[in-house]
């Protein structure tokens, strides 16, 4: 009887080909013995292939997972490991794994409360409970390592350690069933991926005293990454998770331009793009009273929060807002919705720039072989630079010396002049002085003093203006090796290194003060790649996305897409040149990667080729930003 279960659960899963029939749970109980022996595949409606939980599938989101019912007579470790299997299911309200519980404890679970991911599927065994003496009760522990906590606002969080959890079970009849369930869902890593995607909401930049002099103006958008269902109707739960507002951790920096308590008008509202790819939401009447401009905001959001969500690679063509009674609130077209496109601060590099082994700023476009120096100052024998940034514009470059006492700033202009010293350091060497400089879209320009006397962090207005000191929290005895400042101005990345371990953190900068007398700061550091003991380079990738080359604790050197929640990005993993030292890479994805590597120099990999050397000396390479 329980070697006829464990194989119902075992084939519980199959894929479904696109646009093909799926096989029943009846099939495929009977194909059971043939999988064992080898057989791969049915005729007439698909292939059929054994899942197991944890280890990862390759099948991906072909999978479909049908929960089974508790079997007669299921001892309390068969019994939660049936109800684990059934919350890995494809069913929208888990009503296989309701048939676990008690009635009361239906009523009592909450399984969005939070969503644990594991490493792998817990262990579960039967513990002895002195208070289960008459034997109406069991406890079974649940226990793994935990990497990540995604909370009830769909937010993820890494969070590694040892995870252990007690679930109750008691005698209903005859029957076992869990009266103390776990609090929310408990996955493993390969469950979890396969169920859940990551999608960017979209609020806008709360640029405070910077709003008057930003060369993207007010319509900043910023990405606020969150995990959905992949099956469960994505479209809904992602505009739902807009509605409720930023993530804890972005909310101090942004703001939506929804008003609070907006919601869609029906509680049971399913959403679905047309078959123009367009999208409709009818919102309650929190939203009925709105200006014409900040719908076009509202529609703005929404455009880019549901973007990628069309069918194919198609994206949204257009979001039409209503009232509660249907009547249009306001429309926007994707044409339209240029107007507040993230990559309008980030920019459309047309350059990748490194320094070469005369210490000049040389720039290469894709179509180039042989990089070129830039015209200007920073283009001459003389530039002396050990590293560079250039504005999103491409019109002004800032460019620390090879000793990294001193900061130039000037203009990528054939009759521009070098000016003065912008920011100075006294370090005493390389190690001690500037980081690398990093601009964002806003105009700011941002760079670290590594004097181990008189650590700071300075953002220049306007990349010539006045160098503002930005106030960090405590580092715990580390310090800044490098940076990189989002786009929208809202994040910055940096490198810490402390006890002889480099890691990537991730902070929000927050804006107050006075135009004249602006005060950041940077809050709550969290850490982007938490599976990498070393981190020698990152930049970033896209919207939320960072390329890092780091370290486990194997030692070996690998290239990985992380999101800024911490979360590994769902994109095809890119072979990593050897080595390397530096990576630029630009938001728009569609860019090529350049690095710096310890024996080839300068590569690059542009689309459909392998890593090509271009510069065998050049070091420093980045792209605009």
């Amino acid at each position: 009887m329980g070697a006829d279960r464990a194989d119902r659960r075992r084939f519980r899963r199959h894929v479904r080909r696109p646009g093909g029939r799926g096989l029943s749970a009846p099939v495929l109980l009977a194909c059971g013995a043939l999988l064992l022996s080898g057989c791969a595949s049915m005729p007439d409606s698909g292939d059929v292939r054994r899942v197991d939980s944890s280890p990862r599938s390759d099948v991906d989101s072909q999978v479909r997972v049908y929960g089974v019912s508790p079997g007669k007579g299921e001892q309390p470790a068969e019994l939660v490991s049936g109800f684990l299997e059934a919350t890995t299911s494809d069913e929208e309200n888990f009503g296989t794994a309701k048939e676990y519980l008690t009635k009361s404890a239906v009523r009592r679970w909450q399984p969005f409360a939070a969503t644990t991911v594991l490493e792998q599927a817990p262990d579960v065994r039967v513990e002895t409970d002195p208070g289960d003496r008459d034997g109406n009760g069991k406890t079974v522990v649940l226990s793994g390592k935990r990497i990540a906590v995604v909370d009830e606002t769909h937010a993820y969080k890494a969070d590694e350690q040892p995870y252990e959890e007690r679930i109750h079970l008691t005698l209903s009849g005859s029957e076992w069933r869990i009266d103390g369930p776990p609090r929310g869902l408990i996955l493993g890593e390969s469950d979890f991926q396969r169920i859940y995607r990551s999608v960017n909401k979209y609020y806008f930049a709360d640029l405070g005293p910077d709003a008057e002099d930003s060369k993207a103006g007010d319509n900043v958008l910023v990405a606020d990454p969150v995990y959905v269902r992949r099956r469960i109707d994505p479209v809904t739960a992602t505009v739902k998770a807009l509605l409720d507002g930023p993530t804890g951790w972005l909310e101090p920096v942004v703001s939506s331009s929804f008003p609070r308590g907006a919601a869609l008008g029906r509680r049971d509202e399913r959403l679905s793009l047309d078959d123009s790819n367009a999208l409709k939401i009818r919102l309650n009447d929190r939203a009925a009273q709105i200006s014409a401009a900040r719908c076009a905001r509202m529609a703005a959001q929404t455009l880019f929060t549901v973007q990628d969500l069309g069918e194919g690679s198609s994206q949204v063509s257009g979001v039409r807002l209503e009232r509660q009674n249907g009547s249009e609130l306001c429309a926007l077209s994707s044409d339209a919705a240029r107007a507040y496109a993230p990559d309008g601060v980030e920019g459309h590099p047309r350059h990748q720039y490194f320094v070469d082994s005369e210490h000049r700023m040389v720039r290469l476009s894709d179509d180039e072989d042989r990089p070129q120096p830039v015209p200007g100052p920073f283009g001459a024998d003389d530039a002396g630079l050990g590293s560079v940034a250039v504005s999103r514009d491409e019109r002004d470059a800032a460019g620390v010396t090879a000793d990294g006492s001193a900061l130039y700033v000037t203009e990528l202009a054939s009759e521009a002049d070098r000016g003065k010293v912008r920011v100075r350091s006294r370090g005493g060497s390389v190690e001690h002085g500037l980081t690398a400089p990093s601009w964002d879209g806003l105009g700011g320009l941002w760079v670290a003093d590594r004097d181990p006397r008189q650590p700071r962090l300075l953002r220049l207005r306007g990349g010539t203006g006045p160098a503002d000191e930005v106030r960090l929290p405590k580092l715990d005895g580390g310090r800044i090796t490098a940076l990189r400042v989002s786009a929208d101005g809202s994040r910055i990345a940096m490198l810490v290194k402390r006890s002889g371990h480099t890691t990537l953190r991730l902070g929000r900068i927050e804006r107050r003060g006075t135009a004249d007398a602006p005060k950041l700061s940077v809050g709550a550091l969290r850490a982007v790649a938490p599976k990498l003991e070393d981190v020698d380079t990152f930049s970033w990738a896209g919207d939320s996305r960072l390329v890092v080359a780091g370290r486990e604790s194997d030692g070996v050197q690998q290239l990985q897409y992380v999101e800024s929640d911490g979360s590994p990005a769902n994109v095809p993993e890119v072979p990593g040149p050897n080595g390397v030292q530096s990576i630029g890479a630009s938001e728009d994805q569609t860019r090529p990667l350049i690095a710096e590597t310890r024996e080839n120099g300068i590569v690059r990999l542009l689309p459909n080729t392998d890593w090509k050397t271009v510069d065998q000396d050049g070091s420093a390479p980045v792209y605009p930003g």
